[in-house]
């Protein structure tokens, strides 16, 4: 039941939902004033959400801005969160990778660097429509590999199916199987920091930081068409935003982070 309405709860509150509502609501009403209130909102709606300075101040503030390399420490191990790559893409013979990869590649270029010494991603086996696919782990590891990382480096936890499960289990990864005071830096989305964060601290992981990559927000700018120009792919950017800070408030009613 739970799984249901938190489910329902996100698509209620998508933008485009509330626009269309609106809309629909217009065309419905007779009368003249009403018909052009709900219009007048729908318009509105439209404007506001499709609007790129406005989406990305949003983004500014709930993303964690990015740390130059130059002031990362050494750590002893990066957790990789996964949830980026695509299943239902023949063949299955590579690895698709949707929105997000920078949390392998940036993962690549921290232990190049020699920031971090081993890499531990977490991410489980998924089922579509009672199919089972390689978990996500083993995919981002048959990419580093392919890079000439050793696969002693590479440690796999395939197990998680959500954030939670990420922090629980690779939390146990970490404070049994290596030395103890083993430095960590979690690594994933910037939007998705917040919330991995948290639920890494209620599972007792110590010692760790992050590292915030794949960003949806830019640099501000002031030019005619940051400020003003919509487009439709910032629908979609509301829609993470509201995904996301409802999964995080969920997460906190839940007692999960």
């Amino acid at each position: 039941m739970f799984f249901f309405l938190s489910k329902t709860l996100y698509y209620v509150l998508m933008p485009i939902f509330w626009i269309l509502l609106s809309f629909i609501l217009g065309l419905w009403h007779k009368n003249p004033k009403k018909k052009h209130f709900w219009l007048s909102i729908s318009l509105g709606l439209l404007l506001f959400f499709t609007n790129p300075f406005l989406v990305n101040q949003a983004f500014l503030w709930w993303e964690e801005p990015p740390k130059p390399l130059s002031e990362i420490k050494n750590y002893d191990v990066g957790i990789v969160l996964t949830g980026i790559t695509i299943y239902d893409k023949s063949p299955h013979d590579r690895v698709y990778f949707d929105k997000g990869a920078d949390r392998v590649l940036h993962t690549l270029h921290l232990y190049r660097l020699g920031k971090i010494k081993k890499i531990l991603i977490t991410g489980g086996t998924v089922t579509i429509w009672g199919k089972s696919y390689k978990s996500e782990a083993q995919q981002l590891a048959e990419v580093l590999r392919l890079a000439n990382i050793p696969p002693q480096d590479i440690i796999l936890e395939e197990k998680a199916r959500n954030t939670r499960e990420n922090a629980q289990y690779a939390t146990y990864i970490v404070q049994n199987t290596m030395p103890p005071n083993s430095s960590c830096l979690l690594i994933t989305s910037a939007f998705h920091l917040p919330r991995a964060k948290a639920c890494f601290q209620k599972a007792g992981l110590k010692n760790f930081e992050t590292f915030a990559v794949d960003f949806h927000s830019t640099d501000i700018s002031y030019t005619p068409a940051s400020l003003f120009l919509p487009s439709e792919k910032n629908l979609y950017r509301w829609y993470v935003l509201i995904h996301e800070i409802v999964g995080f408030l969920t997460y906190k009613i839940m007692g999960y982070a």
